[in-house]
């Protein structure tokens, strides 16, 4: 976690020192689609999409979905689905860091949501139904997009985003 942590803040260094002209304004209609690289559960692989419309040249406001399900059978069995929904503000910092080149987007934002959670097994002594439940949840996350053409790119979000901690996917700006 560390390395990708300083992977990021060297390329924000390296992609500030080469600014050329801003990759996110006012009017930006943001898609990201992507994974999650672990879960805070005991298995499955975190889906995500977020969509968010940009209001001011710094920040946009939108909304986010986050879905997680796990299947296991052994000695025992148990299934598990996680659903987030959430509105989503972001802050883009290409502005108040001088980052003027139209391949980058770095920002940070908030997350407040409802969580839906599901559990079933084939035994009553569950301790892990008890501890998850349905409920608000905030979330925190900063992230970064660098695009390939003027509306398709990759990006990589770190922070506390529905059932995972670390996201990556394709990022569509319309």
């Amino acid at each position: 976690m560390k390395r990708i942590i300083l992977s990021v803040l060297v390329l924000t260094t390296v992609v500030t020192a080469n600014a050329q002209n801003g990759a996110y304004s006012k009017g930006d209609k943001l898609l990201n689609v992507g994974i999650g690289v672990n879960s805070y559960y005991s298995g499955g692989i975190p889906l995500g999409a977020s969509l968010e419309f940009g209001v001011t040249d710094d920040i946009s406001v939108g909304a986010n979905a986050d879905y997680l399900s796990h299947k296991y059978s052994g000695l025992s069995s148990y299934k598990f689905t996680a659903l987030y929904l959430g509105a989503r503000g972001s802050y883009h910092f290409n502005n108040l860091l001088n980052i003027n080149n139209d391949k980058v987007d770095v920002y940070g934002g908030l997350t407040l949501g409802y969580r839906i959670f599901s559990w079933k097994d084939n035994y009553s002594n569950s301790l892990l139904g008890d501890s998850y439940g349905s409920g608000v949840y905030l979330g925190g996350f900063v992230g970064g997009k660098y695009y390939f053409s003027n509306n398709v790119g990759a990006f990589l979000e770190l922070g506390a985003i529905g059932s995972t901690n670390g996201r990556v996917g394709v990022a569509f700006k319309f």
